[in-house]
């Protein structure tokens, strides 16, 4: 939650991100596709879609699937000629066919059929007729027990059965000499009459929880089992030299899944990946150096191939940057080529694809990853048909039934029980602080999606995925030896000096990258401020920058009032300072802190800059030794021109051509993007109802890590993990209670609900409510049908009963939901009225839809490792989430639609990224609506305010002599009024004004 830490810059981030549709997923670590990836093309074109393509063992045919057949929509086997295009059916053209593979040494090929199904041919034309009626079924695989694998001649003919087991057979790939085949069945499972109650609904579930590998003679003699692993052991595939056998094993709820390989008795099993993810197709490159794979790491909707060492040793490299699905990726024979399968058509369908592969390139990657880290890479030794759950290392995969919530069984009521173990676990040291991007956040959202299974909320994503992913910038990367500066002094002696990158200048994290040369010019502060003859500052007044290279001082005039001082600080940016240049032509901007600033000389650090575009211009700090070189030369002091502009000296010529002076620079910034997701889960309206209307209940996930910038952590707890349990585990298990508590009405009486509810669990709400802007932006449902949105953050410290209501403005709705359901919920509300809350309230309301956001209010542990789950109070949450049920069941139940008011938007919150660099030691009530100012709840002892004489409960009203109507104004101000300087405060106490002299004290 972001109540304290500036609630400005992270709001005016959220919107800039939430319009910015140009980020793209990446890792920001990889150099893109285009490094193992040539001349990528599509393949197949024909047909609805194909995909999973195999090379013979000459490479001058694939054997792929494809949707082609207008009698029969479902997967056909084809063969296709590399060299003459020629495409031909093998199978036999009724019922379903899958995973094909052409055999070595011979002109056969295997693939698995349901042909002999004697209601092939009624399933076929009731597909036809339910794609007619241009419905679409959410994607999952088909375990159709009637699969069985075949084997045929090339061109069709021969057809003969291999495997006749009750149940499904499917998978098939032959070994090297042609001599077995590997597959995965589901017989085991069959008779069902066997089967446990458990198991048997288990099977209508998730039938894949039965499959395991089995290997068999080219003939279909031999078969045996060779793993007994609960969870689903498929898509087997053999080594090069037919040593091994690789495959993937998911978890028991099909959650997530691992590459692993065994030799062919089932023993000496070995792990190659721990990702978090579902790891699937795996794929030995013809070196046996590496394999390759495909994995949602980045989220369902966008698959990417990743490779791996042969040990496992090293994190995985992914290979793919495109959005839409990339997967079964296949080597042709010679390692030279990569075909695979990818949505990146016009349609969005999937095809095949193929492109020249990089081996040494790939080759190189994997050297230069990362040690894997959680996971043993080898495994001891496993006996043939002895391996069990448990066998392996996985701390990733627990899920909430397997100890993450020590055994706790969750009601479908709402109770302090069920609150307190989903709290504890979230809030838990394992997942460090939560921090977006990180291990924690994948652990949490993985626990978060399996408990909407468990429940039974249905998934959003077309493939069947809880999880939304969406890209954010995690932070900026130095290229070292692609950042070069040097000075060219011209006239007599012509002379060129050369300075070192980290020691004399640093590039800023917005630059733009590339070669830029010219000549120099000094324009002061950088700055340029409209206004009234007294109040109007231009440094660039009579000077042109036009293709020229611009140096300026960091900040503002040092020496000017304060009030002064914060007017120039709204433009002080450094961002804004370099797209004043760039419109004024410049080339580059070189920032030096002068040597009456804080921070003299220093260079300025590379920073994490969460917005995703560069400023269109070269920006390079500079040091203070650089500066004066720059100057050398044109009978000026650096010094001395800036001590006339700190003064305003009308005498001073602040800006100016430094002629004798020419600079080279070359910059190279990465950004590092990354991927989180969002999970949401959603429960349709009851029966009838179809296509309704819906409510949004929402809560962030995430929190802080280990603290970093944004910590409040006191002196001795730095650096610790910060759990979050009120901010915001207490949220999101009142979420999940609501969920649970929802879903089992529905199931009692399905008729009731007329709307649906989506429960939507954010991440990057810590930094700038990212998630939330991002689903606003890329709906998961069309946010014309959604009629309200409800948000949980910090909701587990009610204490007096208080409970605080905020964005009740945003409809004519709230009030008397509110009264009327307190009514028996008994709660002291304070109702706030304005909907631009800062947190993820404001992703939903600028976009038309009524919202509000239920708070306990702030505390003495937030942002500290102190928010831990023994603090909060549970009973209190039971309360409060069911208030917030009866409020809902009212919205999904009432057929009335909320009305939206639209309120303005607070003209204060400014478009510029300040620095926190300064502490009053106090804490704002972020509850109280007072007619002006901000109200201080806290006023830590022998703190700045403090020393001052302010007291808790004063009102803060002017800062510096800047009136202060909000929250937005209170944080700016103090941020930019700086440290070390005193500063005057006005504030109300009992009535009364009080002027106050604040020393802010330096941010630690």
């Amino acid at each position: 939650m972001r109540k304290i830490i500036s609630t400005l810059i992270f709001f005016v981030l959220m919107l800039v991100l939430c319009l910015d549709g140009g980020v793209i997923c990446g890792d920001g670590v990889e150099k893109g596709e285009g490094q193992f990836l040539t001349n990528i093309r599509q393949l197949t074109y024909q047909g609805k879609s194909a995909g999973e393509g195999y090379f013979s063992p000459d490479g001058k045919h694939l054997i792929f699937q494809s949707e082609r057949d207008s009698e029969n929509p479902f997967y056909q086997i084809y063969m296709m000629s590399l060299e003459t295009g020629d495409t031909h059916r093998i199978s036999p053209g009724t019922g379903k066919t899958t995973c094909s593979f052409i055999r070595p040494n011979s002109d056969e090929v295997l693939f698995a059929s349901t042909h002999l199904d004697s209601d092939a041919k009624t399933k076929q034309q009731s597909e036809i007729e339910f794609r007619a009626s241009g419905k679409k079924r959410r994607f999952t695989w088909d375990y159709d027990a009637h699969y069985d694998i075949f084997s045929a001649k090339r061109n069709g003919i021969s057809l003969r059965r291999l495997t006749s087991a009750p149940g499904y057979d499917a998978e098939g790939a032959y070994s090297p000499d042609g001599n077995k085949i590997v597959f995965c069945s589901l017989r085991d499972a069959y008779p069902m009459e066997k089967l446990s109650p458990e198991d048997r609904k288990r099977m209508e579930t998730n039938p894949g929880y039965f499959g395991e590998i089995y290997i068999m003679n080219a003939d279909g003699s031999d078969q045996k089992r060779l793993t007994t692993w609960e969870g689903y052991d498929g898509g087997p595939f053999f080594s090069p030299d037919g040593e091994r056998i690789i495959w993937r094993h998911f978890n028991e709820n099909g959650m997530l899944a691992d590459i692993y390989t065994m030799k062919l008795d089932g023993s000496d099993v070995r792990r190659l990946t721990d990702f978090g993810s579902m790891s699937w197709a795996p794929y030995y490159h013809p070196s046996g150096e590496y394999v390759i794979f495909h994995s949602n790491k980045h989220g369902f909707t966008n698959c990417e191939l990743f490779l791996v060492d042969m040990q496992g040793e090293k994190e995985p490299v992914r290979v793919t940057f495109t959005d839409r699905f990339d997967g079964l990726p296949v080597f042709s024979p010679d390692g030279k080529q990569l075909s695979w399968t990818s949505g990146r058509t016009s349609t969005g369908d999937s095809q095949l694809f193929m492109a020249a592969w990089n081996h040494e390139a790939a080759r190189e990657a994997l050297q230069l990853s990362g040690k894997r880290s959680e996971a043993q890479a080898i495994l001891p030794a496993v006996p043939a048909g002895t391996m069990k759950q448990g066998a392996v290392n996985d701390p990733i995969r627990k899920q909430p039934d397997e100890g993450r919530n020590g055994g706790h069984q969750f009601s479908p009521e709402i109770t302090s029980a069920d609150l307190q173990a989903q709290v504890y676990y979230l809030a838990s040291d394992e997942l460090e602080g939560r921090m977006t991007g990180t291990r924690g956040t994948q652990m949490a959202a993985h626990y978060l999606a399996g408990y909407f299974n468990e429940i039974g909320l249905k998934p959003l994503s077309d493939k069947g995925s809880y999880f939304q992913e969406f890209p954010f910038v995690s932070g900026s990367k130095l290229i070292p030896d692609q950042n070069h500066f040097q000075m060219v002094k011209e006239g007599d002696g012509k002379k060129t000096i050369s300075f070192e990158v980290g020691k004399d200048f640093l590039p800023l994290e917005f630059t733009a990258n590339g070669e830029v040369e010219g000549q120099l010019v000094f324009a002061g502060y950088g700055l340029s401020v409209s206004g009234s003859e007294v109040s109007r500052y231009d440094s660039y007044a009579g000077i042109d920058v036009k293709e020229k290279v611009v140096l300026i001082l960091h900040h503002v005039p040092e020496k000017v009032d304060m009030k002064r001082h914060l007017e120039l600080s709204r433009y002080a940016g450094l961002r804004y300072k370099a797209m004043l240049a760039r419109e004024r032509g410049a080339k580059a901007l070189l920032v030096v802190i002068g040597p009456g600033s804080s921070g003299a000389g220093k260079l300025i650090p590379l920073s994490s800059d969460k917005a995703s575009a560069d400023s269109g211009i070269s920006v390079v700090s500079v040091s203070g030794a650089v500066g004066e070189a720059l100057f050398a030369g044109s009978g000026k002091n650096l010094g001395a021109v800036q001590a006339g502009l700190d003064g305003e000296n009308p005498q001073i010529e602040g800006s100016f051509p430094l002629t004798e002076v020419r600079v080279k620079i070359a910059t190279a910034v990465e950004q590092i993007k990354e991927t989180d997701r969002n999970v949401l889960g959603f429960l349709p309206p009851g029966e009838g109802n179809e296509g309704a209307e819906c409510v949004i209940v929402g809560a962030h996930y995430d929190h802080i890590g280990y603290g970093g910038v944004d910590s409040l952590a006191h002196k001795g707890e730095e650096g610790q993990i910060h759990n979050g349990a009120d901010d915001n585990a207490s949220g999101v298990s009142i979420v999940l209670e609501l969920a649970s508590s929802l879903a089992e009405e529905r199931r009692k009486n399905p008729r009731t609900l007329k709307r649906g509810i989506v429960f939507a669990l954010w991440s990057g709400e810590e930094l700038g409510c990212l998630g939330s802007s991002y689903f606003a932006g890329h709906p998961a449902v069309p946010l014309k049908n959604v009629i309200a949105y409800m948000n949980f953050d910090m909701v587990g410290r009610l204490k007096e009963n208080n409970l605080i209501v905020e964005g009740i403005g945003s409809s004519n709705a709230w009030g008397s939901l509110i009264e009327k359901n307190n009514v028996k919920a008994g709660f002291q509300v304070k109702l706030l009225h304005d909907p631009y809350q800062p947190t993820d309230v404001t992703s939903f309301y600028p976009k038309g839809i009524p919202v509000i956001h239920f708070f306990t209010g702030v505390h003495e542990d937030y942002n500290r490792p102190t928010d831990d789950p023994v603090t909060l109070n549970y009973e209190g949450m039971v309360r409060i989430a069911g208030f917030a049920r009866s409020i809902v069941a009212d919205l999904v139940k009432n057929a009335e639609r909320p009305d939206y008011v639209k309120a303005a938007q607070p003209e204060e919150q400014r478009t510029e990224k300040v620095t926190r660099r300064t502490s009053w030691g106090t804490v704002p009530d972020f509850t109280g609506e007072t007619k002006e100012g901000v109200r201080i709840n806290t006023v830590k002892k022998d703190g700045p305010a403090d020393k001052a004489g302010m007291k808790d409960g004063d009102v803060v009203i002017e800062i510096a002599g800047n009136k202060i109507t909000n929250l937005y104004d209170y944080n700016y101000l103090m941020d930019i009024a700086g440290f070390g300087k005193p500063i005057e405060v006005t504030v109300l106490r009992n009535g009364r004004r009080e002027k106050l002299t604040i020393v802010p004290a330096a941010r630690k």
